[in-house]
Protein backbone atom coordinates (compact mmCIF):
# COMPACT_ATOMS: atom_id res chain seq x y z
CA UNK A 1 0.00 0.00 0.00
CA UNK A 2 2.73 2.49 1.20
CA UNK A 3 4.67 1.42 -2.36
CA UNK A 4 0.83 2.38 -4.38
CA UNK A 5 0.55 6.13 -2.65
CA UNK A 6 4.36 6.66 -3.82
CA UNK A 7 3.78 5.98 -6.81
CA UNK A 8 1.12 8.51 -6.90
CA UNK A 9 2.34 10.82 -5.36
CA UNK A 10 5.05 11.04 -8.16
CA UNK A 11 2.45 10.94 -11.35
CA UNK A 12 2.54 14.33 -12.10
CA UNK A 13 6.41 14.55 -12.53
CA UNK A 14 6.10 11.29 -14.36
CA UNK A 15 3.43 12.62 -16.82
CA UNK A 16 5.41 16.03 -17.43
CA UNK A 17 8.60 13.32 -18.95
CA UNK A 18 6.36 11.51 -20.76
CA UNK A 19 4.95 14.75 -22.74
CA UNK A 20 8.59 16.71 -22.41
CA UNK A 21 10.31 13.85 -23.86
CA UNK A 22 9.29 13.86 -27.67
CA UNK A 23 9.33 17.81 -27.97
CA UNK A 24 13.84 16.88 -26.49
CA UNK A 25 13.83 14.42 -29.14
CA UNK A 26 12.69 16.07 -32.19
CA UNK A 27 13.68 20.01 -30.52
CA UNK A 28 15.64 19.70 -34.09
CA UNK A 29 12.24 19.93 -36.00
CA UNK A 30 10.48 22.47 -33.91
CA UNK A 31 8.87 25.24 -35.98
CA UNK A 32 9.84 28.81 -35.43
CA UNK A 33 7.40 30.11 -32.75
CA UNK A 34 6.84 32.93 -30.61
CA UNK A 35 6.09 33.05 -26.87
CA UNK A 36 2.39 32.08 -26.34
CA UNK A 37 2.67 29.44 -29.40
CA UNK A 38 3.91 26.54 -27.64
CA UNK A 39 6.54 24.09 -28.88
CA UNK A 40 5.48 22.74 -31.64
CA UNK A 41 7.01 20.16 -34.87
CA UNK A 42 5.14 19.28 -38.05
CA UNK A 43 6.32 15.37 -39.09
CA UNK A 44 8.66 15.19 -41.88
CA UNK A 45 5.78 13.46 -43.72
CA UNK A 46 3.18 15.52 -42.36
CA UNK A 47 1.41 12.24 -41.15
CA UNK A 48 1.32 14.26 -37.42
CA UNK A 49 1.49 17.83 -35.75
CA UNK A 50 2.06 18.27 -32.32
CA UNK A 51 1.75 21.82 -29.88
CA UNK A 52 2.83 21.46 -26.33
CA UNK A 53 2.13 24.31 -23.87
CA UNK A 54 2.83 24.32 -20.23
CA UNK A 55 1.22 26.95 -18.00
CA UNK A 56 0.96 27.67 -14.10
CA UNK A 57 -0.87 29.97 -11.92
CA UNK A 58 0.59 31.75 -9.16
CA UNK A 59 -2.16 32.50 -6.23
CA UNK A 60 -1.99 35.16 -3.15
CA UNK A 61 -5.33 35.24 -1.33
CA UNK A 62 -6.82 36.91 1.63
CA UNK A 63 -10.48 37.00 3.07
CA UNK A 64 -11.67 39.15 5.90
CA UNK A 65 -15.19 37.91 7.33
CA UNK A 66 -17.19 41.28 8.67
CA UNK A 67 -19.82 39.47 10.70
CA UNK A 68 -16.72 37.56 13.01
CA UNK A 69 -13.56 40.00 12.33
CA UNK A 70 -11.52 37.17 11.24
CA UNK A 71 -8.62 37.40 8.80
CA UNK A 72 -7.09 34.31 7.03
CA UNK A 73 -4.73 34.10 3.85
CA UNK A 74 -3.72 31.27 1.37
CA UNK A 75 -0.27 30.53 -1.33
CA UNK A 76 -0.99 28.03 -3.69
CA UNK A 77 -0.25 27.30 -7.05
CA UNK A 78 -3.80 27.69 -8.48
CA UNK A 79 -3.39 25.74 -11.40
CA UNK A 80 -0.61 23.99 -13.33
CA UNK A 81 -1.20 22.52 -16.67
CA UNK A 82 -0.11 20.65 -19.56
CA UNK A 83 -1.92 20.25 -22.81
CA UNK A 84 -0.96 19.17 -26.37
CA UNK A 85 -2.67 19.11 -29.20
CA UNK A 86 -2.43 18.84 -33.01
CA UNK A 87 -3.61 17.08 -35.72
CA UNK A 88 -3.06 13.22 -36.60
CA UNK A 89 -3.34 11.40 -40.40
CA UNK A 90 -5.14 14.26 -42.02
CA UNK A 91 -5.43 18.02 -40.60
CA UNK A 92 -8.76 17.49 -40.69
CA UNK A 93 -8.53 15.37 -37.94
CA UNK A 94 -7.51 17.12 -34.62
CA UNK A 95 -6.34 15.85 -31.38
CA UNK A 96 -5.99 18.17 -27.92
CA UNK A 97 -5.07 16.65 -24.22
CA UNK A 98 -4.18 18.70 -21.23
CA UNK A 99 -3.38 17.80 -17.69
CA UNK A 100 -4.32 19.14 -14.28
CA UNK A 101 -0.88 18.59 -12.00
CA UNK A 102 -1.50 20.88 -9.05
CA UNK A 103 -3.74 19.59 -5.57
CA UNK A 104 -6.29 22.62 -5.94
CA UNK A 105 -6.86 21.68 -9.72
CA UNK A 106 -7.50 18.11 -10.03
CA UNK A 107 -10.66 17.77 -7.59
CA UNK A 108 -11.37 15.60 -4.72
CA UNK A 109 -11.26 11.97 -5.13
CA UNK A 110 -14.54 10.30 -5.08
CA UNK A 111 -15.22 6.70 -5.21
CA UNK A 112 -16.93 6.99 -8.63
CA UNK A 113 -13.44 7.79 -10.34
CA UNK A 114 -11.52 5.32 -7.66
CA UNK A 115 -10.69 7.54 -5.60
CA UNK A 116 -7.64 9.09 -7.50
CA UNK A 117 -6.09 12.04 -8.04
CA UNK A 118 -8.49 13.96 -11.21
CA UNK A 119 -6.02 14.69 -13.45
CA UNK A 120 -7.38 14.41 -16.67
CA UNK A 121 -9.45 17.40 -18.22
CA UNK A 122 -9.79 17.22 -21.84
CA UNK A 123 -9.05 14.35 -24.27
CA UNK A 124 -10.79 14.85 -27.50
CA UNK A 125 -10.57 13.93 -31.36
CA UNK A 126 -12.03 16.59 -33.40
CA UNK A 127 -12.72 15.45 -37.01
CA UNK A 128 -13.69 18.35 -39.94
CA UNK A 129 -15.94 15.76 -41.80
CA UNK A 130 -17.51 18.32 -43.87
CA UNK A 131 -16.83 22.32 -44.82
CA UNK A 132 -18.58 24.08 -41.27
CA UNK A 133 -19.25 20.75 -39.68
CA UNK A 134 -17.70 19.24 -36.74
CA UNK A 135 -17.61 15.78 -34.61
CA UNK A 136 -15.82 16.05 -31.59
CA UNK A 137 -15.67 12.80 -29.32
CA UNK A 138 -14.45 12.51 -25.44
CA UNK A 139 -13.74 14.58 -22.42
CA UNK A 140 -14.25 18.11 -22.74
CA UNK A 141 -16.12 21.50 -21.67
CA UNK A 142 -19.82 21.09 -22.65
CA UNK A 143 -21.38 24.22 -24.48
CA UNK A 144 -22.01 25.86 -21.43
CA UNK A 145 -22.06 29.27 -19.86
CA UNK A 146 -19.46 31.70 -22.25
CA UNK A 147 -17.65 32.23 -19.18
CA UNK A 148 -17.12 28.77 -17.88
CA UNK A 149 -15.82 28.07 -22.01
CA UNK A 150 -13.59 30.86 -21.92
CA UNK A 151 -9.99 29.24 -20.57
CA UNK A 152 -8.86 30.00 -16.89
CA UNK A 153 -5.88 30.95 -18.83
CA UNK A 154 -7.81 33.60 -20.74
CA UNK A 155 -9.98 35.73 -18.24
CA UNK A 156 -9.93 39.31 -17.30
CA UNK A 157 -10.61 38.87 -13.53
CA UNK A 158 -8.08 36.47 -11.63
CA UNK A 159 -10.97 33.87 -11.95
CA UNK A 160 -14.70 33.32 -12.38
CA UNK A 161 -17.38 34.29 -11.11
CA UNK A 162 -20.25 32.65 -8.24
CA UNK A 163 -22.46 32.20 -11.26
CA UNK A 164 -19.85 29.89 -12.65
CA UNK A 165 -19.32 28.08 -9.75
CA UNK A 166 -23.03 27.69 -8.96
CA UNK A 167 -24.66 26.69 -11.92
CA UNK A 168 -22.24 25.71 -14.93
CA UNK A 169 -22.17 22.48 -16.39
CA UNK A 170 -18.82 21.61 -16.77
CA UNK A 171 -17.03 19.00 -18.31
CA UNK A 172 -18.30 15.84 -19.42
CA UNK A 173 -17.63 12.86 -22.04
CA UNK A 174 -19.38 12.48 -24.61
CA UNK A 175 -20.20 13.59 -28.56
CA UNK A 176 -20.50 16.79 -29.71
CA UNK A 177 -21.62 18.14 -33.51
CA UNK A 178 -20.56 21.92 -34.21
CA UNK A 179 -21.58 23.89 -37.21
CA UNK A 180 -20.53 27.55 -38.23
CA UNK A 181 -22.18 28.98 -41.39
CA UNK A 182 -22.18 33.00 -42.36
CA UNK A 183 -25.27 34.94 -44.08
CA UNK A 184 -23.18 38.17 -44.98
CA UNK A 185 -21.41 39.75 -42.00
CA UNK A 186 -23.67 37.18 -39.18
CA UNK A 187 -22.16 33.96 -38.14
CA UNK A 188 -23.91 31.30 -36.82
CA UNK A 189 -22.85 28.93 -34.40
CA UNK A 190 -24.67 25.65 -33.08
CA UNK A 191 -23.73 23.17 -31.03
CA UNK A 192 -25.59 19.64 -30.26
CA UNK A 193 -23.63 17.89 -27.29
CA UNK A 194 -24.91 14.23 -25.50
CA UNK A 195 -22.87 13.46 -22.57
CA UNK A 196 -22.82 10.89 -19.91
CA UNK A 197 -24.06 13.84 -17.13
CA UNK A 198 -21.71 13.00 -14.22
CA UNK A 199 -18.70 14.76 -15.17
CA UNK A 200 -15.14 13.74 -15.81
CA UNK A 201 -13.26 10.74 -15.41
CA UNK A 202 -16.19 8.91 -13.99
CA UNK A 203 -15.18 5.02 -13.35
CA UNK A 204 -18.59 3.72 -12.13
CA UNK A 205 -21.18 2.55 -14.09
CA UNK A 206 -23.58 5.82 -15.18
CA UNK A 207 -25.94 5.93 -12.39
CA UNK A 208 -28.73 7.93 -14.24
CA UNK A 209 -29.33 9.59 -17.49
CA UNK A 210 -27.12 11.55 -20.38
CA UNK A 211 -26.94 14.97 -20.18
CA UNK A 212 -28.61 16.36 -23.58
CA UNK A 213 -27.25 20.34 -24.46
CA UNK A 214 -28.18 22.92 -27.27
CA UNK A 215 -26.14 26.23 -27.85
CA UNK A 216 -26.88 28.40 -30.66
CA UNK A 217 -24.29 31.87 -31.06
CA UNK A 218 -25.35 34.70 -33.21
CA UNK A 219 -22.10 37.22 -34.39
CA UNK A 220 -24.39 39.72 -35.99
CA UNK A 221 -20.87 42.13 -37.14
CA UNK A 222 -19.17 39.27 -38.00
CA UNK A 223 -15.73 37.33 -36.28
CA UNK A 224 -13.86 38.52 -33.69
CA UNK A 225 -10.10 38.57 -34.38
CA UNK A 226 -8.50 35.39 -32.91
CA UNK A 227 -11.55 34.38 -31.51
CA UNK A 228 -11.71 37.12 -29.22
CA UNK A 229 -15.58 36.32 -28.31
CA UNK A 230 -13.80 33.44 -26.00
CA UNK A 231 -10.91 35.59 -24.16
CA UNK A 232 -11.06 37.79 -21.58
CA UNK A 233 -10.31 42.05 -22.40
CA UNK A 234 -10.25 43.27 -26.18
CA UNK A 235 -6.07 42.77 -26.67
CA UNK A 236 -6.77 43.32 -30.38
CA UNK A 237 -8.40 46.26 -29.88
CA UNK A 238 -11.40 45.64 -32.49
CA UNK A 239 -11.73 48.07 -35.11
CA UNK A 240 -14.88 47.80 -35.50
CA UNK A 241 -17.77 46.71 -32.98
CA UNK A 242 -17.97 43.10 -32.23
CA UNK A 243 -20.76 41.76 -30.50
CA UNK A 244 -21.68 37.99 -29.92
CA UNK A 245 -25.02 36.62 -28.36
CA UNK A 246 -25.56 33.51 -26.85
CA UNK A 247 -27.90 30.85 -25.43
CA UNK A 248 -27.90 26.93 -23.74
CA UNK A 249 -30.47 24.98 -22.87
CA UNK A 250 -29.01 21.89 -21.41
CA UNK A 251 -31.28 18.71 -20.26
CA UNK A 252 -29.15 16.58 -17.59
CA UNK A 253 -31.75 13.14 -17.23
CA UNK A 254 -31.76 11.68 -13.52
CA UNK A 255 -28.96 13.93 -12.60
CA UNK A 256 -27.06 12.22 -8.96
CA UNK A 257 -24.87 14.98 -8.28
CA UNK A 258 -25.36 18.24 -6.55
CA UNK A 259 -24.18 20.30 -9.69
CA UNK A 260 -25.21 17.67 -12.57
CA UNK A 261 -21.72 17.51 -13.55
CA UNK A 262 -19.78 18.44 -10.13
CA UNK A 263 -20.58 18.50 -6.09
CA UNK A 264 -21.25 15.58 -3.86
CA UNK A 265 -23.27 12.35 -5.19
CA UNK A 266 -26.61 12.09 -4.17
CA UNK A 267 -28.95 8.53 -3.86
CA UNK A 268 -31.90 10.48 -5.15
CA UNK A 269 -32.09 11.76 -8.79
CA UNK A 270 -33.66 15.06 -10.49
CA UNK A 271 -33.81 15.88 -13.61
CA UNK A 272 -32.32 19.20 -13.84
CA UNK A 273 -33.15 21.88 -16.58
CA UNK A 274 -30.37 24.73 -16.96
CA UNK A 275 -30.79 27.79 -19.26
CA UNK A 276 -27.46 30.43 -20.40
CA UNK A 277 -28.06 33.44 -21.90
CA UNK A 278 -24.76 35.33 -22.42
CA UNK A 279 -23.57 38.31 -24.63
CA UNK A 280 -19.42 39.79 -25.46
CA UNK A 281 -19.03 42.91 -26.88
CA UNK A 282 -15.81 44.32 -27.87
CA UNK A 283 -14.42 47.54 -29.68
CA UNK A 284 -11.61 49.94 -29.30
CA UNK A 285 -10.06 48.23 -26.37
CA UNK A 286 -13.39 47.96 -24.45
CA UNK A 287 -15.05 44.72 -23.84
CA UNK A 288 -18.01 43.91 -21.91
CA UNK A 289 -20.14 40.35 -21.20
CA UNK A 290 -22.89 39.72 -19.49
CA UNK A 291 -24.52 36.54 -18.67
CA UNK A 292 -27.74 34.66 -17.57
CA UNK A 293 -28.51 31.31 -15.63
CA UNK A 294 -31.43 29.50 -14.56
CA UNK A 295 -31.44 25.84 -13.32
CA UNK A 296 -34.30 24.28 -11.76
CA UNK A 297 -35.43 20.76 -10.93
CA UNK A 298 -38.26 18.09 -11.67
CA UNK A 299 -39.93 18.30 -8.00
CA UNK A 300 -38.15 19.39 -5.00
CA UNK A 301 -34.73 19.53 -5.31
CA UNK A 302 -34.14 19.24 -1.41
CA UNK A 303 -33.23 15.58 -0.74
CA UNK A 304 -32.70 15.44 2.71
CA UNK A 305 -33.35 17.59 5.93
CA UNK A 306 -32.79 17.22 9.67
CA UNK A 307 -34.62 17.04 12.50
CA UNK A 308 -35.13 20.87 12.91
CA UNK A 309 -35.77 20.82 9.29
CA UNK A 310 -33.03 22.60 8.48
CA UNK A 311 -31.82 21.55 4.87
CA UNK A 312 -28.62 19.06 4.70
CA UNK A 313 -28.51 17.62 1.33
CA UNK A 314 -30.17 20.13 -1.96
CA UNK A 315 -29.33 20.21 -5.67
CA UNK A 316 -28.03 23.57 -7.09
CA UNK A 317 -31.10 25.24 -8.19
CA UNK A 318 -31.78 29.14 -8.63
CA UNK A 319 -31.15 31.46 -10.60
CA UNK A 320 -28.02 34.31 -11.31
CA UNK A 321 -26.97 37.06 -13.33
CA UNK A 322 -23.17 38.64 -13.66
CA UNK A 323 -21.97 41.20 -15.67
CA UNK A 324 -18.59 42.90 -16.22
CA UNK A 325 -16.61 45.44 -17.93
CA UNK A 326 -13.06 46.52 -18.30
CA UNK A 327 -10.74 48.55 -20.53
CA UNK A 328 -7.36 48.44 -22.07
CA UNK A 329 -5.54 51.21 -22.04
CA UNK A 330 -2.21 51.76 -24.78
CA UNK A 331 0.17 50.18 -22.10
CA UNK A 332 -1.39 46.70 -22.28
CA UNK A 333 -2.91 47.72 -18.43
CA UNK A 334 -6.40 46.98 -17.87
CA UNK A 335 -9.16 48.11 -15.16
CA UNK A 336 -11.88 45.96 -14.68
CA UNK A 337 -15.20 45.98 -12.66
CA UNK A 338 -17.95 42.37 -11.94
CA UNK A 339 -21.13 42.66 -10.62
CA UNK A 340 -22.35 39.16 -9.35
CA UNK A 341 -26.33 38.48 -7.95
CA UNK A 342 -27.16 34.57 -7.27
CA UNK A 343 -30.67 33.66 -6.22
CA UNK A 344 -30.94 29.89 -5.23
CA UNK A 345 -34.16 28.43 -4.76
CA UNK A 346 -36.21 29.44 -1.45
CA UNK A 347 -36.28 25.95 -0.62
CA UNK A 348 -32.96 25.37 -0.76
CA UNK A 349 -32.56 27.76 2.23
CA UNK A 350 -29.60 29.16 0.77
CA UNK A 351 -28.44 32.33 1.14
CA UNK A 352 -28.56 35.52 -1.63
CA UNK A 353 -24.98 36.15 -2.58
CA UNK A 354 -24.23 39.78 -4.40
CA UNK A 355 -20.95 40.24 -4.84
CA UNK A 356 -19.02 43.60 -6.18
CA UNK A 357 -15.26 43.14 -8.20
CA UNK A 358 -12.83 45.26 -9.11
CA UNK A 359 -9.53 44.41 -10.93
CA UNK A 360 -6.36 45.68 -12.50
CA UNK A 361 -3.87 43.39 -14.43
CA UNK A 362 -0.85 44.15 -16.61
CA UNK A 363 -0.62 42.18 -19.97
CA UNK A 364 3.21 41.52 -20.42
CA UNK A 365 2.30 39.18 -23.22
CA UNK A 366 -0.61 38.78 -23.94
CA UNK A 367 -2.55 36.18 -21.73
CA UNK A 368 0.10 34.20 -21.21
CA UNK A 369 2.17 36.42 -19.10
CA UNK A 370 0.24 38.58 -17.00
CA UNK A 371 0.04 40.36 -13.34
CA UNK A 372 -4.26 40.31 -12.04
CA UNK A 373 -5.26 41.49 -8.56
CA UNK A 374 -8.88 42.52 -7.52
CA UNK A 375 -10.50 42.70 -4.64
CA UNK A 376 -14.39 42.03 -3.90
CA UNK A 377 -17.02 42.68 -1.56
CA UNK A 378 -19.55 39.79 -1.00
CA UNK A 379 -23.00 40.27 0.03
CA UNK A 380 -25.15 37.55 1.58
CA UNK A 381 -29.25 38.12 1.93
CA UNK A 382 -28.09 41.93 1.33
CA UNK A 383 -25.73 41.90 4.27
CA UNK A 384 -22.10 42.75 3.98
CA UNK A 385 -20.17 39.54 4.67
CA UNK A 386 -16.76 39.14 3.65
CA UNK A 387 -14.00 41.17 1.89
CA UNK A 388 -11.75 39.15 -0.78
CA UNK A 389 -8.35 40.18 -1.84
CA UNK A 390 -6.51 38.19 -4.08
CA UNK A 391 -3.01 38.66 -6.69
CA UNK A 392 -1.94 36.15 -9.00
CA UNK A 393 0.96 36.16 -11.95
CA UNK A 394 -0.08 33.61 -15.24
CA UNK A 395 3.14 32.53 -16.61
CA UNK A 396 3.18 29.82 -20.07
CA UNK A 397 4.45 29.35 -23.06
Amino acid sequence: MKLFNKEKRYLPFQLSLVFLFPIFVFAQSANPTTHGKGLQFIAADSSFSTKLNVRAQSLFSSTYNLDEERYSDNLQIRRARIKMEGFIYSPKIEYKFEFALSNSDTGRPLAENNNTSNIVLDAIVNWNFAKGFNLIFGQTKLPGNRERVISSQRLQLVDRSLLNSRYNIDRDFGVQLHHESQSGDVVFKKILSVSSGEGRNMTSDNKGGYDYTGRVEVLPFGEFQSSGDYFGGDLKRELTPKLSLGLTYDFNDRASRQGGQLGSFFDEQRDLKTIFADAMFKYKGFSAMAEYANKKSNGSPVVETDIDGKVSKAFFTGTGFNVQAGYLFKNNVELAGRFTQINPETITQRDDNTQYTFGVSKYISGHTLKVQSDISLLQENSDAHELMYRFQVEIGF
